[in-house]
Order: C-alpha cells, then structure tokens, then sequence
C-alpha cells in the first residue's frame, strides 16, 4: 500500500487548522488517516508545528512520502536531515553529531533572519519619518513664501500709500481752484443773461413806443388829409359829402 506523510484540513473558515498524518494515496485530502504524526497550524506566531519525531522516521523508513508541503515542515524541524544521515549509513553518535552541528546554524540562520526583519523594520520606520520630514519641510518653505509674498505685498502697498495720498492732495488743490472758476463763469453768464434780458425788455419797450407813435402820427396825418382834400374840390369821404350836400341844402 503506497502512503503518504500530508495535511488534513480542519478548522472553520478564515481560520485554518492541519494535522500532519499518514494516509494511503488513494484516499481524499480530507479522508481517513491511518495515524496522525502531528499539527501544523500557519496563524501561530511562535509556535507553528509540533511533530512526533520517531513516528515520522517509522513511515519513512516503511516507505512513506512526504508531500511538498510536509516535506518542508520536516525540513525546518531537521527530520529531512536526519533522516538524510541514517539514510548514508552513519551510526547514531554521528548522526547526533551532525544535528548538533545543523541544531547551531539553524539557530544562526534564524538569527540572520530575524535581524534581517528588524532592519527591515527599522528602515521602514526611517523611511516615514523621512517622509513625514519632508513633507514638515515642504509644508515649512510653503509657508515661508507665502509669508514672504504677503510681507512684499505689505511693503509694496506701505510704499504706494505716500504717492496716493499725495495724489489725492494734488486733485484737491486743483479741484478748488477750477470749481472757484466754474461758479465765475456760471455767475458771469448769469449776469449777462439778466443784462441781455434787461436790454430785450428795454428794446422791447423802444419798439413798442416806436410802433404807438407811428399808429398816432398814421391817425393824424389821415385826419389832416381828409380836409384838405375836401376844400381842394376832390372828392372825398362819404361823411364829407354828406356833410357839404346838407350845407349846400340849408344854402
């Protein structure tokens, strides 16, 4: 019968648990065991696996074959290993000898390991402080400038207050004598309409007197006409003959 040293699942979800057992190749991952060997269990932090050692060397030499998975679980134990010494032949004062010697570099590949984390760990944490730095720095100059451009701004603006104000003062005085000129001229223009009123009446009173005279010396140079007309012989009014034809009568 071909077994194999694999995984059985169990656990709930999001949450896994295996158990390292001996199981015919036939069966389904998850089928009967014919014996468990130990547990695996990948969420641990310390602790992550625990084998019964001599147990796993029995079905390796019945002929078991570990899986990818297992075989690196017995790798990191160094039952690979030693089981790779008893498979050279050696006795089991060199075999013990040799996991001595494996037992010390493993813990020196464990300690390269773990100052390799803590590096990366400490670099990570220089590279945001690095970071947040830069961005404090960023944040600092960004500051500085706007404050820079708000004291030039300031400046600029103390020094244009001088000229507009003496601008305003110039306008002033100017303003005063050209407003002083306007109301000359509007009271000069006054004066010249009351005195071309003045003389229009004043024309206007001449002409009028002209035109009564006029209508006057019309009515009496008719008046002295009429007369004369009548003692010359030519004929005359109405009202003069009547007038000579009633004497001439009375005659």
């Amino acid at each position: 019968m071909a077994t194999k040293i694999r995984l059985k699942r169990i656990g709930r979800r999001n949450r896994p648990f295996y158990r390292l057992v001996i199981m015919d190749a036939r069966n389904r991952r998850d089928g009967a065991a014919i014996e468990e060997v130990g547990w695996y269990n990948p969420t641990a932090k310390n602790e992550m696996y625990s084998l019964k050692e001599d147990r796993v060397l029995h079905w390796l030499q019945e002929g078991a074959q570990p899986t990818d998975t297992a075989h690196d679980i017995l790798r990191s134990a160094g039952l690979a290993h030693k089981w790779h010494l008893m498979k050279q032949g050696l006795d089991e004062a060199a075999v013990e000898k040799e996991m001595k010697k494996w037992a010390l570099e493993r813990e020196d590949v464990l300690e390269r390991r773990r100052q390799r984390a803590e590096a990366k760990v400490v670099e990570k944490k220089a590279d945001a402080e690095k970071r947040v730095a830069e961005k404090a720095a960023a944040a600092d100059t960004a500051t500085e400038a706007d404050a820079k451009s708000v004291s030039a701004k300031a400046e600029a603006a103390v020094d244009k207050v001088p000229v507009d104000v003496e601008k305003s003062a110039d306008d002033g005085s100017k303003e005063e004598p050209a407003e002083k000129e306007e109301t000359k001229v509007e009271d000069e223009s006054a004066e010249t309409a009351a005195k071309d009123g003045s003389d229009e009446q004043v024309e206007d009173g001449t002409t009028k007197d002209k035109e009564i005279q006029e209508d006057q010396e019309e009515d009496m140079s008719t008046d002295q006409v009429e007369p004369k007309k009548d003692k010359s012989g030519k004929k005359g009014s109405k009202k003069t003959a009547k007038k000579n034809g009633q004497e001439t009568d009375d005659k």
